[in-house]
């Protein structure tokens, strides 16, 4: 028999996480114990209260079974409540919120509701992989706009030809940008809302960096500058993964405006069968509770900053993100992502994503090339030994 993918799987490539799970595996079977900060998957625990609200929740829910597709109405209201008091934005949790198994299901899955084959869907590169492997299994195609450290992530909406907006349904923005670290002000996403709404494109933010921020100011939501106008066309996507260390737990949303978020639950019926109850219970007690987050953001920035004035040590530039879980940092001069990334492996048993492998290319340049990516996801301790190990190296 002859087995083959179809051609959407056939032409999406390897997973770049996967291929640094494999990094990983090499080395451990050569009796080394790497570092990893090359998948953002926190290696700390989930804090103590989110996990005894979920204790709690098992047993109060031994005989629920199937979970409701769209999450359950005491969630929904948790996060309504949360999306008020954060961004002083009010939404019907009935109708303008629904569940999601984290933020990677609901972004890829969301683009089958809106994308026709040959529609095109507008993403940032670098950027989270789902916005593109989504559209391309919904046979929708990529218009990609570059984010660097020199536009702040900004996007030039000047750049985007005729042709791209006319046949565009989604435009996805990110804030804080993953993997750069720049949060939006509200200008610019005041720009890509009127841009949106000009043209007929759904406005798809993922916010789920959100809370990761090292400035007094916290980061803003694409729902605030649509509150006034009932959200239309605008959609916030997040998660309780990075916020909260539940990475494991795999429970997020969907908020905005009502007509598109019936669409996604429509989507979702038909795809899965819910985040259990037990799980959505342990979420709501995770957003009603800022210590355990405020702490978090301290420890991802001593982190931050360990690994930060290593490489400056090491003879590269300061480089620190603003905000974020990563810091997408230059190689040295001459040397590719995956050159550095393989230094670092050699010489500090340290384990990174290049930026090759989470870009794409746009208009003939990878605007990854040359940088490699940290994810502050190992434990304290683990970071110190890896900061002595990088500021040993002579890099310039």
């Amino acid at each position: 028999m002859d087995v083959k993918p179809s051609n959407r799987v056939a032409s999406i490539g390897a997973y770049a996480f996967a291929a640094v799970d494999e990094k990983v595996s090499e080395l451990k079977a050569k009796g080394i114990t790497p570092i990893d900060f090359g998948v953002g998957d926190y290696q700390d625990p989930t804090p103590r209260l989110i996990r005894q609200a979920c204790k709690k929740a098992v047993d109060a829910h031994a005989t629920d079974g199937y979970p409701s597709y769209i999450g359950a109405q005491s969630y929904r209201e948790a996060v309504a409540a949360w999306l008020k008091r954060r961004f002083d934005v009010t939404l019907d949790p009935k109708t303008q919120v629904a569940s999601t198994i984290g933020s990677k299901e609901g972004i890829f899955n969301f683009h089958e509701g809106f994308v026709n084959p040959g529609d095109t869907v507008i993403c940032p590169s670098p950027g989270d992989p789902p916005y593109k492997r989504g559209t391309l299994f919904a046979e929708g195609k990529v218009f990609f706009v570059p984010v660097t450290h020199r536009n702040k992530c900004e996007y030039a909406f000047r750049r985007i030809p005729d042709e791209v907006a006319r046949t565009a349904k989604i435009m996805w923005v990110t804030t804080p940008s993953s993997p750069l670290g720049y949060v939006a002000n509200l200008s610019f996403l005041a720009r890509a809302y009127e841009f949106c709404q000009q043209r007929n494109i759904i406005l798809a933010s993922d916010e789920a960096y959100s809370e990761l921020y090292f400035t007094r100011e916290a980061p803003h939501s694409a729902l605030e500058v649509a509150k006034d106008n009932n959200f239309d066309g605008v959609v916030q996507f997040h998660s309780l993964s990075k916020r909260s260390i539940m990475t494991g737990w795999r429970v997020g949303w969907v908020a905005g405006d009502k007509r598109v978020v019936d669409v996604f639950k429509k989507v979702k019926t038909n795809i899965d069968s819910g985040t259990p109850n037990f799980v959505q219970d342990a979420a709501a007690a995770a957003l009603a509770d800022e210590a355990h987050v405020k702490k978090l953001r301290g420890m991802v920035k001593r982190k931050r900053n360990l690994i930060c004035a290593a490489l400056k040590k090491a003879g590269l530039k300061n480089c620190k993100n603003p905000a974020g879980l990563y810091l997408w940092h230059k190689a040295p001069d001459g040397m590719s992502g995956e050159q550095f990334a393989t230094l670092l492996i050699e010489k500090c048993h340290v384990v990174t994503t290049p930026g090759e492998w989470i870009s794409d290319t746009v208009d003939g340049e990878n605007p990854g090339a040359g940088h490699v990516r940290f994810a502050f996801v190992p434990p304290i301790e683990e970071v110190k030994v890896a900061a002595e190990r990088i500021a040993a190296l002579k890099l310039s």
